[in-house]
C-alpha cells in the first residue's frame, strides 16, 4: 500500500509463489538470466469461433510503473522466507525487459501467443499474475460483447452490467473492453470519465415510484431532459399505462419543440409482445420517430431469439450476462516458459509436456503471422514460427487442419502480416497505443475480414493455426527427447 495515495501497489498483486520463486533465482545466480514466456489460451469461451485481444493497455500501465514501496519489502520481510540481499535489490527494482503482443482488438486463436516476454528471470516471474489476471479478464468481456453485438445485428447495445460486477476494477474496466468488443457506450460514468466510454443512461423505477402519477414522473422528465428523453414504461403496467402515459407526456412536451429524439425502454415482461404491441400504439399516436429499447438480463442467445420473433427492439441495454460473461465466465489464459538464454546468448527452447495433449507447449521464441488472402482481404490461417523465419508468401504455403493433421490446404495468393508487434525494449515503452474508439474501429474492422462460419455462435468452423515445419521438428525433438528421459 503506497502511503502517499492510500492505493494498492500492483506489484504486490501476484501470487506468493512467484516471490520464493524469484527469491531462489536470486539465491542461484539467475537473476539477470534471461528468459522467454508466451501468454496464449486453449479454449475459446461459449464454443465460440474466435476471441478478441484486449486489455494491453491496463498492461503497459503496469509494467511503467512496476516498483516497490519501503512497507512493501517490510510485509515480505515479516514472511521470515525471503533473504536479505533479495529483499534489498528488490528496493531499487523496474521492469527491464522486452515485450510484444498482439493489439488491443485482435481477434486470437487458441495456442497462437497473444504476448511474449524477453526479460531477465526475476522479471518475468514477478509479472505473471497481473499480467494474466488484465489480459484474462477484458479479453473474456470483449469477446462477450462481441457475441452480444452480433447477434443484435446492427441495433445499439450499450453495457448496462455495473451493479452486477464482481468488483468495483471489474465494472470499470469490464465497461472498457465492452466498448472494444462493439458496445456503443456504458451505464458506468466512472468509465466515462476516465476512458471515454460514453456513458448514457435515463430514470429506473425509483424515479417514477416517486410521483403521484406515472404521468407525472413522465411529464417532469421530459421537461427535465427534453433532448434525451427515454421513458420506462413497466413500472406499473406497460401496455395500460406505461405507453399511454408516455405517449401523452411526449406528445405534450417534445412534440410542439419539434424534438424527435425520444424513446420508452421495457425492462420486464415477455419483451417480444410487449414491443410489437408498443411499436403499434406508437406508431398509431403519430410517433413513428420513437425508439423502443429493451434490458432485463439479455445476452446473445435471447436477443437472437427476439429478433427472430420479430420483437420492436432499436437498441438493447445488456448487463449481468455481459459483464461478468456469465455462460462462460473464465478465459483461461495461461503464462508459460517457452525458451531460456545460455550464457552465451544462445536461445534454448523449453517444453511443458502432459499427458493431456491440450496443455503440451509450443517452445521457442516465436512470431506469429496472419496469412490474409490477396484478393477478399479476408484471413485465411495463422502460423507460429520460430522469431527469426520469414514466410515467403509469393510461394504456396501447406497449411494443416488443427484438428487432423492429414488434412490441409495450400494457400497461393496471400500477404503475410506480423500479429505481434513491440510493446517495451529493455524496459522503456517503444509503442504509441491508439486511442480507444480507433481500438474500437480496428476491432470492427478485424472481424469483417473473418469469413462468416468462424462467426457462427454454434459449431464455429475451426479457424487454422498452425506451427512452421521448423517450429514442429523442434517440438518434435524436444517431445523424443523426454520421451525417452522419462
Amino acid at each position: 500500500m503506497s502511503e502517499s495515495n492510500n492505493k494498492p501497489n500492483y506489484a504486490m498483486l501476484t501470487d506468493f509463489y512467484e516471490y520464493t520463486m524469484a527469491n531462489g533465482y536470486y539465491l542461484n545466480g539467475w537473476k539477470d538470466r534471461i528468459v522467454y514466456f508466451d501468454v496464449f489460451f486453449r479454449r475459446i469461451p461459449d464454443g465460440g469461433g474466435f476471441a478478441i485481444a484486449a486489455g494491453l493497455e491496463q498492461l503497459i500501465d503496469y509494467l511503467k510503473h512496476f516498483h516497490f514501496e519501503p512497507e512493501d519489502i517490510e510485509y515480505l520481510r515479516s514472511k521470515g522466507c525471503f533473504d536479505e540481499g533479495f529483499l534489498e535489490y528488490l528496493k531499487n527494482f523496474r521492469f527491464r525487459g522486452d515485450v510484444w503482443a498482439v493489439p488491443e482488438g485482435t481477434p486470437v486463436f487458441p495456442g497462437e501467443p497473444i504476448l511474449t516476454i524477453r526479460a531477465p528471470a526475476i522479471d518475468a516471474q514477478l509479472i505473471e499474475t497481473f499480467t494474466l489476471l488484465t489480459l484474462n479478464h477484458q479479453s473474456l468481456i470483449a469477446t462477450k460483447a462481441n457475441r452480444v453485438c452480433r447477434a443484435a445485428q446492427g441495433r445499439v447495445v450499450l453495457e448496462f452490467g455495473s451493479r452486477r460486477a464482481q468488483g468495483a476494477d471489474a465494472a470499470v474496466i469490464g465497461a472498457r473492453a465492452a466498448y472494444i468488443g462493439g458496445c456503443a457506450g456504458t451505464a458506468c460514468a466512472l468509465t466515462d470519465e476516465l476512458y471515454g466510454v460514453p456513458a448514457g443512461g435515463t430514470m429506473a423505477h425509483s424515479w417514477v415510484q416517486m410521483f403521484d402519477s406515472e404521468y407525472e414522473a413522465f411529464k417532469t422528465y421530459c421537461e427535465l431532459y427534453p433532448n434525451s428523453a427515454t421513458l420506462l414504461v413497466d413500472t406499473y403496467n406497460t401496455l395500460k399505462s406505461g405507453v399511454p402515459n408516455a405517449i401523452r407526456a411526449i406528445k405534450e412536451v417534445l412534440i410542439p419543440k419539434g424534438i424527435k429524439n425520444y424513446a420508452i425502454r421495457l425492462d420486464s415482461g415477455d419483451i417480444a409482445y410487449l414491443t410489437k404491441k408498443a411499436r403499434r400504439m406508437l406508431d398509431d399516436a403519430g410517433l413513428t420517430d420513437c425508439k423502443i429499447t429493451a434490458s432485463n438480463s439479455l445476452d446473445e442467445y435471447l436477443i437472437r431469439d427476439l429478433l427472430m420473433q420479430d420483437a420492436k427492439i432499436d437498441s438493447f441495454g445488456v448487463g449481468e450476462r455481459l459483464i461478468t460473461a456469465s455462460s462462460s465466465p473464465v478465459f483461461g489464459g495461461v503464462y508459460k516458459l517457452a525458451a531460456v538464454e545460455d550464457a552465451d546468448g544462445n536461445i534454448i527452447p523449453k517444453i511443458k509436456i502432459s499427458e493431456n495433449v491440450g496443455k503440451i507447449t509450443n517452445p521457442h521464441f516465436k512470431k506469429v503471422y496472419r496469412l490474409v488472402d490477396r484478393e477478399t482481404g479476408m484471413a485465411l490461417a495463422d502460423q507460429i514460427c520460430v522469431y527469426d523465419e520469414v514466410i515467403d508468401d509469393t510461394k504456396p504455403l501447406t497449411i494443416f487442419d488443427p484438428l487432423a493433421t492429414w488434412k490441409t490446404k495450400t494457400l497461393t495468393n496471400f500477404w503475410a502480416r506480423e500479429l505481434l508487434v513491440p510493446i517495451f525494449k529493455d524496459g522503456k515503452r517503444v509503442y504509441d497505443s491508439p486511442s480507444l474508439p480507433e481500438i474500437k474501429a480496428y476491432c470492427e474492422n478485424e472481424i469483417a475480414h473473418l469469413w462468416d462460419e468462424i462467426k457462427r455462435f454454434e459449431n464455429p468452423h475451426d479457424y487454422y493455426v498452425d506451427l512452421s515445419q521448423r517450429l514442429w521438428d523442434i517440438k518434435r525433438i524436444l517431445l523424443d527427447m523426454n520421451s525417452d528421459n522419462h
